[in-house]
């Protein structure tokens, strides 16, 4: 329903709460001075509304203080004192007195815990002036500590009233930080909320009287001249950073009357979000006089309502009048009529709605919740309950995975679809070319890390539905998963595969005889299949276990599935992960060491694609089997054979694995300024891809590459995007290039990463600076074991 819409009502379905987001309505009143009465609270709930602000304050209170500014000028005036930045330091400011029971409607009480403070609007916090701020910072500081004190969970602040700028907005936005970081001291279990806008709009009606209007400062700052829709994300970055990203800051955003472009949108989506809030200009009529939003704005509200913590919905002076809900100075409460309140039977149904005209705007958001698109298959509460949740990589050369893990990648049917599509069109491929088999009509294949067996079941259904002769053996470290295999042999493949306890890397491959004469006589394989690939492909060593097994592989026709995978890099901003990095940190010192395995959603793309420089890059390629001469190159080193190494090796190390260390130098466009946590990487792989005839080139692929998944592998859920954290945030402006550097190490025992990236700018046709640079980041405390 967008801004020409002609529904004149709207209905409602009685299940639509099960399988969209759910809005979750607050309501504020900017004019209100103390706190609802129980029964206007009570009206408001009926309302469908699930919370409600409450001014911490009353008018009393800013009369005194307003007095005590004014007077306080005036006296300064008086004795040729300025009142500006830059009086002496040794100037006295006013010190408020506490509060009084006649400053405050808020006491402790039951319902108390429930309400969402909101502190005083009238204040400056931004004022250029020493007074007003340092004024301004004291009610700030009373009212958090007292509505902490009374049982409040959460507290709005007014955003700052000016941005970056040379009107003295920097100072300003010093002063306001630093405040927002005092308050979250002075009470350790609040939550802070800043309510700011998603961009700077011409005010709309009267404005608020603040302490600036005593000495004629303009608390709003100019708004002439070019418009930079980003000023206000830069004031919320400032505020942010200076209080070290408390996970106990938030966001309430003021939706906007016009919807800024896309990559503001996207800015704001990976931010904090709690409320978004609407003021009554952000509404215009339909054509049946109803409130409506624009179809933009719908759209962006949406795709906000997607995330795994839906933020709120707040209406600022908008929606039911409760000021003829009253109590007499006898306790007697105002007559209420029946249409005030549902009767038990209605208040029961799912789609209830009060039908008034004061509540018309929450009816039109009620409607509008029902025009959100179904969820996905992708946005199961499981999956979505992963959303940017950290978890440390698998290390499955070292550690053996619990029987869980093995299901939930079971789970899949994606993944082990296209492996069995993969594995059918190699043995078909291999009938058609009448290629030699390692043993006379039977096509041998290895399955090498089987863990719970669903590659073996998708090799022998490949093998059924081709009708090609197969002799199959799966490999397995894991002694758990090991009697697991048996057990499916025994009663799911009818005992016709055969099973192996083995590091695959010491596998000597099909053992063909034994006997006392000969010993031992081992064959080879024709295809080996593995499912080693991590969330950057090669990140947990899939490269360096097919190289221990490759000399099984029978030669020049052998196949390995998968053929290849590349690793791709994006620079992401996402303050979510960062805060709860550094919130690890604290008791864990190498939290920004791990690569860390996450479900990334609430995170935004810094770079844009430009001619040359694509949004996601790849780093760098492994392919399967290696040349012969490879692998004798590393026997030598292993042997001693070849002094010293290249590459990647390290000091004390042979290098015999320095044909897996990798580099990429890659270079991102950011059009418009802008914050990176890190970077974000993904893996693609071909599994296999026909050699010959009439479908030549076809290929079967599994990719986690935003781009490309849905191309390749859609829906499939296996892998989760890597992380790679940067220790501080690294800011930059706009038009930067992002010159990315990854190292992939080794020191022939285990193999880690390195990073660092670099924001450079131009200042001429043909020169550049830098203007920031990560530390070189490193994971090599958090190695993967080889």
């Amino acid at each position: 329903m967008g801004s020409e819409s002609d529904a004149g009502g709207f209905s409602f379905r009685g299940d639509f709460r099960e399988n969209r987001p759910a809005f979750t309505l607050g309501y504020h009143d900017s004019k209100r001075e103390a706190p609802l009465s129980e029964l206007q609270y009570g009206y408001i709930l009926n309302q469908d509304f699930a919370v409600a602000t409450t001014p911490i304050t009353n008018g009393r209170f800013r009369s005194r203080v307003f007095k005590v500014v004014s007077d306080h000028l005036a006296t300064l005036k008086a004795n040729g004192e300025k009142g500006t930045s830059e009086a002496t330091a040794s100037r006295a400011d006013p010190v408020l007195l506490p509060l009084t029971p006649d400053d405050t409607g808020m006491f402790p009480s039951q319902a108390v815990n429930t309400y969402v403070a909101y502190t005083s609007p009238w204040i400056d916090l931004c004022s250029n002036d020493p007074v007003i701020a340092n004024v301004s910072r004291q009610v700030l500081n009373l009212e958090v500590n007292y509505a902490s004190w009374c049982g409040v969970k959460s507290i709005i602040i007014t955003g700052p009233s000016r941005d970056s700028s040379k009107d003295g907005g920097n100072q300003g936005l010093a002063q306001y930080s630093r405040a927002v970081q005092e308050a979250l001291n002075i009470a350790p279990s609040i939550t802070i909320l800043v309510h700011i806008p998603m961009h700077r709009e011409p005010p709309v009606g009267a404005q608020t009287e603040t302490l600036s209007s005593l000495n004629g400062e303009d608390a709003s700052g100019p708004l002439g001249g070019d418009i930079d829709i980003f000023t206000t994300w830069d004031s919320w970055n400032r505020i942010r950073s200076v209080c070290r990203y408390n996970p106990r800051l938030l966001v309430a955003l003021k939706i906007p009357r016009a919807v800024p472009e896309k990559d503001l949108q996207n800015r704001w989506f990976c931010e904090p979000l709690h409320y978004l809030t609407f003021s009554p200009e952000v509404f215009q009529k339909n054509k049946a006089g109803y409130p409506s939003l624009t179809k933009n704005l719908q759209e962006m509200i949406f795709a906000y309502m997607r995330l795994k913590n839906a933020p709120w919905l707040l209406l600022c002076d908008v929606g039911p009048d409760v000021r003829h809900i009253t109590e007499d100075g006898n306790g007697e409460k105002s007559s209420l009529t029946e249409a005030d309140f549902p009767s038990l039977e209605e208040a029961h149904k799912p789609a209830f709605r009060v039908s008034t005209e004061s509540n018309a705007h929450c009816e039109y958001l009620r409607w509008l919740e029902t025009q959100q698109l179904p969820f996905s298959a992708l946005e199961t509460p499981i999956l979505t309950n992963f959303q940017d949740w950290l978890q440390s990589p698998l290390q499955p050369l070292s550690d053996n995975l619990e029987s869980a893990t093995y299901e939930v990648f079971e789970n899949d049917a994606i993944k082990y679809d296209q492996y069995e599509l993969a594995i059918a069109d190699a043995l078909k491929e291999w009938s058609e070319l009448e290629l030699p088999t390692s043993k006379p009509g039977v096509v041998v294949m290895a399955v090498a890390g089987s863990g719970r067996g669903p590659i073996v079941t998708k090799a022998i259904q490949a093998a059924q539905s081709t009708g090609v002769k197969v002799e199959v053996w799966a490999l397995e470290k894991n002694p758990n998963a090991y009697v697991y295999l048996l057990r499916q042999n025994a009663q799911k493949w009818d005992g016709k595969v055969n099973i192996v306890k083995t590091d695959m890397r010491a596998w000597k491959g099909p053992l063909l005889s034994d006997s006392p004469e000969t010993g031992p006589v081992y064959g080879k394989v024709d295809i080996l299949i593995s499912e080693l690939l991590g969330s950057f492909g090669d990140n947990e060593l899939s490269p360096e276990c097919l190289d221990g097994i490759q000399h099984v592989l029978a030669k020049p026709h052998g196949i390995s599935i998968p053929q290849s995978y590349t690793a791709h890099l994006s620079p992401i901003s996402t303050p979510k992960l960062y805060t709860d990095i550094h919130a690890r940190a604290q008791t864990d010192a190498t939290a920004f060491d791990t690569p860390w395995v996450v479900s990334l959603f609430s995170l935004d793309f810094v770079a844009q694609r430009v001619p040359g420089h694509a949004r996601f890059q790849q780093a760098w390629e492994f392919s399967h089997p290696i040349p012969d001469s490879t692998l004798e190159a590393v026997v030598a080193r292993r042997s001693g054979g070849v002094v010293g190494g290249t590459g990647g090796s390290m000091a004390g190390a042979a290098g015999a694995n320095d044909h897996n260390s990798r580099f990429c130098h890659l270079t991102f466009v950011a059009r418009t300024r802008g914050v990176t946590h890190g970077l974000a990487g993904y893996f693609e792989s071909t599994l296999y891809e026909l050699k010959a005839g009439p479908n030549k080139g076809r290929k079967w692929e599994l990719s986690i590459h935003p781009e490309r998944i849905d191309e390749k592998s859609k829906d499939m859920v296996s892998w989760f995007p890597i992380f790679f954290p940067l220790k501080q945030p690294l800011y930059f402006p706009a038009d930067t290039e992002l010159e990315v550097s990854m190292w992939r190490q080794t020191d022939d025992t285990k193999v880690w990463y390195e990073w660092l990236v670099e924001a450079w700018t131009w200042v001429g046709p043909s020169a550049r600076v830098k203007v920031a640079s990560s530390d070189l980041c490193s994971s090599r405390k958090m190695a993967c074991l080889m």
